[in-house]
């Protein structure tokens, strides 16, 4: 066992330091959506006016320190932001930026662990459902951490397994606008492979115009309305909040944007996938893919499926994925996409593209699940690296 050293929160890191922004400037700005849960890279940003905030820099952790962001695990390490640029974010973020003798990613790592957020936690006060963690309070405990050398291997390690989940997810991006890139070209620009093999309406295909679209379309095709295309998926069980985990054999899906809430082993409530389902939020603009076995979270997710057989659910995905939500109706509610106009190809056409795009998502679904075994392997060292239970050499 390495030998560990007590050391005050404060004496590792500086909470929430200050930095010089005038107010009223155009600046980056994280806010809470662009933390995933138990996911150390920050997905995004918005440029906004500086009026109040958190600011950092590159290399400073970011805490939510709000119920029930916190307890869901919403901790991230900016490393998005050119050298010596300063961004501001939500006021719900604790800012942590290492002292001298303290590694950055090793002070990420502790952010995360059961110790550290079993003493946020512990700190945390106000009323139900907007309790917030006491930063002063916060600051007095008592951690034990290793020398820096050893912080730096730590940190190593689980930065590896990291930066594997973060290829595989920019590898997915990669799948599904390979998919998309597809759906333009055959489904919008009627570039379809024709019996010669070349792109159908550039090499002079016959088009029709449609009254009811208000365009051209391909011969042979006509226009429909999503109801005719689209069901729901019956007798859809939903997985109780205290009984989803941060772990487990089946995912669980949700409207919010992270997509997956978390994990469940209760094999009562799977829904077992032999081709694909579709998630459609009811109060977002969320539409994904599930090619896997599943359960399902919060009401409001409404879990979708072909019924016509010249669009099947790769396609329909993308038909889906494509509407403007934002056009229909109080919270995008689904009753309200029923009458959406859409496109119905020939069915050999939506066949082989369905042939095309099958094994993207096959890939696609196996990074999703590796990077599901590689977090369990990070939170399973994790602790044990901590705690000094296991060393790196």
């Amino acid at each position: 066992m390495s030998k560990l050293i007590s050391k005050r929160i404060d004496d590792l890191a500086f909470f929430n330091p200050s930095e010089k922004i005038v107010e009223g400037q155009t600046l980056k700005k994280i806010p809470m959506e662009n933390l995933n849960v138990w996911s150390r890279k920050i997905t995004g940003f918005v440029l906004g006016e500086y009026k109040s905030g958190s600011k950092f820099r590159n290399n400073d952790v970011l805490v939510a320190k709000i119920t029930p962001c916190l307890e869901n695990g919403k901790t991230a390490y900016v490393d998005i932001l050119d050298e010596n640029e300063v961004a501001f974010g939500s006021t719900e973020f604790i800012v942590l930026r290492p002292k001298e003798g303290i590694d950055s990613n090793f002070l990420y790592y502790l952010a995360i662990s059961p110790t550290f957020r079993k003493r946020a936690i512990s700190c945390m006060e106000g009323t139900s459902g907007r309790k917030r963690v006491n930063e002063s309070t916060l600051k007095l405990y008592d951690i034990l951490l290793p020398q820096e050398k050893q912080q730096k291997k730590i940190a190593n390690v689980l930065l590896a397994l990291d930066k594997k989940i973060e290829l595989n997810n920019r590898i997915n991006a990669e799948l599904e606008a390979m998919a998309k890139t597809l759906y333009d070209y055959w489904f919008v620009q009627f570039d379809f492979p024709n019996e010669e093999g070349k792109p159908y309406k550039s090499s002079g295909g016959k088009m029709v115009y449609n009254t009811t679209l208000k365009r051209e379309i391909p011969e042979g095709w006509r226009d429909g309305i999503i109801e005719e295309v689209l069901d729901k998926v019956p007798h859809t069980i939903k997985v109780l909040n205290k009984n989803i985990l941060r772990s487990g054999k089946y995912p669980v899906v949700d409207q919010g944007q992270e997509y997956i809430c978390g994990f469940t082993d209760t094999k009562e409530s799977v829904l077992e996938v032999k081709d694909a389902h579709i998630i459609f939020g009811d109060h977002t603009t969320i539409v994904k893919l599930v090619n896997f076995d599943y359960s399902r979270g919060a009401d409001g997710t409404q879990i979708l499926i072909s019924k016509e057989e010249r669009i099947p659910n790769y396609l329909l995905y993308q038909m889906v994925n494509n509407l403007n939500l934002t056009r229909y109706g109080y919270a995008r509610h689904f009753k309200f996409l029923k009458e959406a106009k859409i496109i119905l190809p020939m069915i050999n056409i939506s066949n082989k593209y369905n042939e095309i795009v099958i094994p993207i998502y096959e890939k696609w679904r196996h990074n999703f699940f590796e990077n599901i075994n590689l977090s369990e392997l990070r939170d399973f060292l994790l602790p044990m690296l901590m705690n000094g239970q296991v060393t790196v050499k």
